[in-house]
């Protein structure tokens, strides 16, 4: 699934081609994805100018003066800019055709993104109210991190991935994370002191500032908006690597799972 770097990729990737762009014509070729895409967008988007691209979470919201759409690519979505004139492949599901005869489209084989509209505040749509700070601003700091975690008996690890919490630490991000802080993943929230919480914060925004920076992590069904994967994975520590040696101390990396995700982890670096 596309984590916060990749969709921040995505994001930074697309901008340039489509802001300031004006929509010609609206394409759904399939309304039936995780949400029926709003029939709506036919006659609210053509004649209107794209004032801003922007990434709530794992959501991209690209702006109008009269509302917000808000895609989300799903386990296995990517988003392309292409001609118009280019053939349909089999999961392009959605395109925007802007007057510069461009296209932006989503593809997604298994269907589980989104094409939302809303219009008014962030605060106002009902998936974006609860969520958590966002984990790259000052928002997020130890203060935070451990004033949350007080009490609290669930992992470490599903700590950090509740989007309540932060947004956008997920199942890759957070076992690296975890490791370059010398965690376990199954210690509870709230048995964690506040200056390895630090720790933790800092190393969360390296690795996912990191991320950002290469590309995004190479998954199966993830190409950046230029069809180039990402290079992340190839410096990963523990995540998809139970049965390997520890790079730091050769222990043999151990894999528990943990609220139906897999967890990568070292039992000698992490307490």
């Amino acid at each position: 699934m596309p984590e916060l770097p990749e969709v921040e990729t995505t994001r930074r990737g697309i901008e340039p081609h489509i802001k300031g762009q004006t929509v010609a014509k609206v394409s759904i070729r399939c309304p039936k994805l995780r949400w029926p895409i709003p029939k709506s967008l036919y006659k609210n988007l053509p004649g209107k100018t794209i004032l801003a691209v922007e990434r709530r979470a794992k959501y991209l919201l690209v702006r109008f003066e009269h509302g917000t759409l808000m895609m989300h690519l799903g386990m296995t979505g990517s988003m392309r800019i292409s001609p118009a004139t280019r053939q349909w492949k089999k999961h392009d599901h959605f395109a925007l055709t802007f007057t510069n005869k461009k296209q932006l489209r989503l593809h997604d084989p298994r269907k589980f993104g989104s094409v939302l509209w809303y219009r008014g505040t962030d605060e106002k749509q009902k998936l974006l109210a609860k969520l958590g700070p966002e984990p790259l601003t000052d928002n997020f700091d130890a203060d935070y991190l451990y004033n949350k975690s007080k009490k609290r008996t669930a992992t470490i690890k599903q700590h950090i991935m509740n989007n309540h919490v932060v947004v956008g630490v997920g199942n890759i991000y957070a076992s690296e994370s975890l490791f370059m802080s010398g965690i376990h993943p199954t210690r509870a929230a709230g048995k964690v002191s506040k200056a390895r919480m630090s720790t933790l914060v800092d190393n969360i925004k390296i690795i996912l500032q990191r991320s950002i920076e290469q590309g995004g992590t190479t998954l199966r069904d993830f190409l950046n908006e230029n069809g180039e994967p990402g290079y992340f994975a190839q410096q990963l520590n523990v995540y998809d690597r139970a049965g390997e040696q520890c790079v730091d101390c050769n222990r043999i990396i151990k894999s528990v799972v943990l609220g139906q995700r897999s967890t990568f982890y070292c039992p000698g670096c992490q307490r």
